[in-house]
């Protein structure tokens, strides 16, 4: 998939999800109002920082579709990673923020009970928005984009938020007297927003800091250097995230007694087996050296 093709699929899964939390953040605040419930208010609220990562992930795509240019040469993925980290940020902050309010407020007693508006409008969300974290997601493969990916977790998070919203609601309706246990849905919710928060924080911030690819990925990049004729070991692999995809650094060992013209032919298919079988890689650095051979006298 080239890479206009990967940006355009992203655009549409965001603006899908756009125009659906717009909707549905409009309901539950609404419904949290007049049907008198905080959890689906609070709800509301996660709805709406969906929206702000939504109109966050168009912006970038405007930036990271750039070629690479004199001043960024290995490109603009990077503003991508930002991008994930900053929907990972946000997330964090919402759930924090929502939190602490149900914990400063957890004992003031409420006036009016949850009404059946507020438990319909709370069930709404829990599907329409897994629904929507199965279609991103599945766009997010396609497009090997890690911010979509990011955003595809933001609305499971928000169907995982809806569902103790729709027990807190139910049980304010069946039993009246505990309408505490409106606050402690909104605990509870807190606890989902913040571990999604988390999931979509931590590799982006591993990107950023530059750490390589796990160590299967370079085992697997290196048993395709040696699927080449005329490789004799690969080594000193390296590897560091371009958004989501890999730059490859790698040596590799072939007869001393090729001419130069015959090396590079064979760092040039390496390069090119590497781009076309490696997993999201899309650039390799060859480097040839002779094979290493024991001193004279010494034992093979």
């Amino acid at each position: 998939m080239s890479h206009s093709e990967s940006i355009n699929i992203v655009r549409r899964a965001t603006w899908l999800g756009l125009v659906s939390n717009v909707l549905l953040a409009a309901t539950k605040i609404s419904a949290g109002v007049f049907g008198r419930s905080e959890v689906l208010i609070a709800d509301g609220i996660h709805s709406i920082s969906d929206l702000v990562t939504d109109l966050a992930l168009l912006l970038g795509t405007m930036f990271w579709e750039r070629p690479p240019d004199q001043e960024h040469p290995h490109g603009h993925r990077r503003i991508e990673t930002l991008i994930t980290l900053g929907i990972g940020l946000l997330l964090a902050a919402v759930g924090l923020s929502m939190g602490l309010d149900a914990i400063l407020h957890f004992n003031r007693p409420k006036t009016q009970q949850a009404g059946i508006l507020a438990l319909a409008a709370a069930l709404l969300s829990v599907v329409v928005k897994e629904w929507l974290y199965h279609w991103t997601h599945a766009r997010a493969g396609e497009a090997r984009s890690p911010a979509l990916e990011a955003n595809a977790w933001h609305h499971r998070s928000d169907a995982f938020s809806s569902i103790p919203a729709v027990l807190a609601v139910g049980t304010e309706m069946v039993l009246p007297r505990l309408n505490w246990v409106d606050r402690l849905g909104v605990l509870i919710v807190c606890i989902f927003i913040l571990k999604a928060a988390w999931e979509i924080f931590h590799p982006a911030l591993q990107q950023l800091v530059d750490a390589g690819a796990p160590a299967p990925v370079q085992g697997e990049l290196a048993e395709l250097a040696l699927q080449v004729d005329g490789v004799h070991s690969a080594h000193a692999l390296r590897t560091r995230y371009l958004g989501p995809m890999l730059a490859v650094d790698l040596h590799i060992e072939v007869d001393g007694g090729l001419s130069v013209r015959e090396g590079y032919r064979i760092a040039r298919e390496v390069r090119r087996l590497l781009m076309a079988e490696g997993p999201g890689v899309s650039d390799v650095m060859v480097q040839v050296e002779p094979v290493r051979r024991p001193p004279e006298g010494d034992l093979p």
